[in-house]
């Protein structure tokens, strides 16, 4: 008796896969706004709302990372102003942002990122290159990073 089944040899499927590192520098953003330490947070206030972000980083005059101020940094100087009466206008960034930040390498594969998003609650990581101010990448850029491989295997 033969074979009563046979479809032929097998064709070779084109699958696609991500064969190269997808790095964090090939989706971070780069055109940032930025926030001095002198600023007060009533000018970060009015800088989120009109550019419509949630936070950004603050950098000195020779554009090193000095800290990142948020929303959250800010409702917290508004809480604290109306507890104590005082106007939120007296308040600069230095005195509400956070001094200790947690950066990101530029080369770091793209799921690395993600991981490091997910075991963290940071929204977002700057990018720093010899001590400057290079960028930054959010969950929204690894998320579009994501869909430009939908399709593909991952690897």
């Amino acid at each position: 008796m033969g074979i009563k089944s046979f479809q032929g040899a097998r064709k070779q499927q084109n699958n696609s896969t991500v064969n190269q590192q997808l790095k964090v520098s090939d989706y971070m953003s780069r055109d940032l706004i930025t926030f001095k330490p002198e600023q007060t947070v009533d000018e970060v206030i009015h800088s989120l709302i009109s550019n419509k972000i949630s936070g950004g980083p603050v950098v000195n005059a020779n554009n090193e990372l000095v800290g990142i101020i948020s929303e959250g940094d800010c409702l917290k100087q508004i809480s604290e102003s109306h507890y104590y009466n005082m106007p939120v206008e007296q308040d600069i960034v230095e005195n509400r942002m956070v001094k200790n930040v947690e950066t990101i390498d530029g080369n770091m594969d793209v799921f690395e990122a993600a991981k490091k998003f997910l075991n963290s609650r940071i929204r977002r990581f700057p990018i720093v290159e010899e001590g400057k101010l290079i960028g930054q990448i959010s969950q929204k850029d690894i998320l579009k990073a994501a869909m430009q491989l939908k399709g593909h295997n991952w690897k």
